[in-house]
């Protein structure tokens, strides 16, 4: 029987627009853009041009600090641009993708033959590596430091998450498969969590991984807050991460020895009149599956992930790379109230106090920020929602003043901007606790290597 943790703390907003089980077909896209600022921690360099021809599987740039970590075309077809930003830095690589894919043959593998250096080659080899992240920095993962134990989750509780049993049914054969290999690349366990409500018989019997499962509201499917419940990370220490259907991609470039980036994605959110979920490739542009299918003439939010911690995108955008949802809620930036918060009305929400709670009623909720930044009030808002052994409020002080000894001591090897999502929301000084978080760890990582 699996070990059993409850958290406690959290918040599970009640927001509509959950995705119906229903798979409602394929998207496909004229068009596939890979973002390099997906994977985060990563110097880009090209290794095609525009009019080169790739097939599924064909590296599109690698990174300049580990030239061994490559980056997949998820579809084959012709490179038709290369869009860069500021500084010359690349924003995407676009393909156009042909009608059938063709895909680089990487030759079919049994696990259990292979040793761990062939497993990570493999992986590498693929250009599919960028699917483990790791801890600290999380960022994607040093393939040259050896990982003291991997964590994966097998469940989400962010607002609207996917179910990780519909999207994993059929692949059980692939996930499992990924669970041999990572097994292969750690001297030490692999630890999976489920909820009490998983009920994929792959992730309940899944072999050579430790399995926990997790009760509780969000962020309990949170990978940061598994590790800081199972095993927490000291100094000096490395664990990778990954979630079940990235553990499954990796099986299936054993299985059947090609590159698939094909994911099952859910639709969700209030202004979607048909939620569902959808098959499409990493990149896939997203303006059929929003056309005519979500609210008109007001402003809207397009999400690539969950409303908490998602990527900002516009109604012709691309699914990125690390997403299994899809949200659209509205922007609010045309909402004009009487008496704004002082307001009563029933449709409104809080964490805390401020307005009346109905039990099981689903909210509507924009994306409006309802104030403006300010001093930092301590009034234990974070611990609240926040199930880690560490102190939130003193550590994001301790980042914005870049003690590094205060930060070390305060756990920052330990989190991830997604981990001080839920603060963000309820923070009544409205900082942008995700963007500090990301900033420090990217400044601690400079400093420290």
């Amino acid at each position: 029987m699996a070990n059993r943790i409850k958290i406690k703390k959290g918040l599970q907003i009640p927001l509509l627009g959950e995705a119906e089980g229903t798979l409602r077909g394929k998207v496909t896209s004229e068009y596939v853009r890979i973002c390099p600022e997906d994977f985060h921690g990563v110097t880009p360099k090209l290794t095609v041009k525009v009019d080169d021809t790739v097939k599924a599987g064909t590296s599109l740039f690698y990174d300049k600090n580990y030239p061994e970590i490559s980056f997949a075309s998820p579809v084959s077809g012709i490179v038709t641009a290369i869009e860069r930003g500021e500084k010359r830095r690349i924003l995407y690589v676009e393909v156009k993708a042909d009608s059938a894919v063709q895909y680089e043959d990487f030759g079919k593998k049994t696990v259990a033959s292979l040793s761990g250096e062939e497993v990570k080659k493999s992986i590498l080899d693929a250009g599919i590596w960028f699917l483990i992240k790791q801890r600290p920095y999380d960022v994607v993962a040093v393939p040259g430091k050896e990982p003291r134990d991997i964590f994966v989750t097998g469940f989400d509780t962010a607002p609207l998450a996917p179910s990780f049993d519909f999207i994993l049914n059929g692949r059980e054969a692939d996930l499992q498969t990924g669970f041999d290999a990572l097994a292969k690349l750690t001297p030490g366990k692999v630890y999976l969590s489920v909820s009490p409500k998983t009920t994929n018989k792959a992730l309940r019997e899944a072999g050579n991984v430790v399995i926990t499962e997790f009760g509780g509201p969000h962020p309990a499917g949170n990978v940061g807050v598994q590790i800081n419940h199972i095993k927490p990370i000291n100094r000096g220490e490395t664990v990778w991460t990954l979630s079940a259907p990235d553990v499954a991609l990796i099986g299936r470039l054993f299985n059947e020895g090609i590159v698939d980036l094909t994911r099952t994605v859910a639709l969700t959110g209030s202004e979607v009149k048909q939620t569902g979920y959808y098959q499409m490739s990493v990149g896939t542009q997203l303006n059929s599956i929003f056309k005519d299918n979500v609210t008109e003439g007001i402003s809207l939010r397009y999400i690539s992930g969950n409303p908490l911690t998602g990527t900002k995108i516009d109604a012709d955008g691309v699914l990125r790379a690390y997403d299994a949802q899809l949200t659209v809620i509205p922007e609010g930036d045309d909402v004009h109230e009487a008496f704004g918060w002082a307001s009563l009305s029933p449709k409104r929400y809080s964490a805390g106090c401020t307005y009346p709670t109905y039990n099981k009623k689903k909210y509507r909720l924009d994306a409006r920020l309802l104030g403006g930044p300010r001093a930092i009030i301590v009034s234990n808002e974070y611990d609240k929602v926040f199930p880690m052994d560490i102190y939130p409020e003193q550590l994001i002080k301790s980042i914005i003043a870049f003690n590094i000894d205060k930060m070390e001591q305060l756990g920052i090897y330990e989190v991830a901007p997604e981990d001080f999502a839920l603060c963000e929301f309820v923070d009544t000084s409205k900082l942008e606790l995700q963007r500090i978080v990301r900033v420090g760890l990217d400044l601690l990582r400079k400093e420290m290597e």
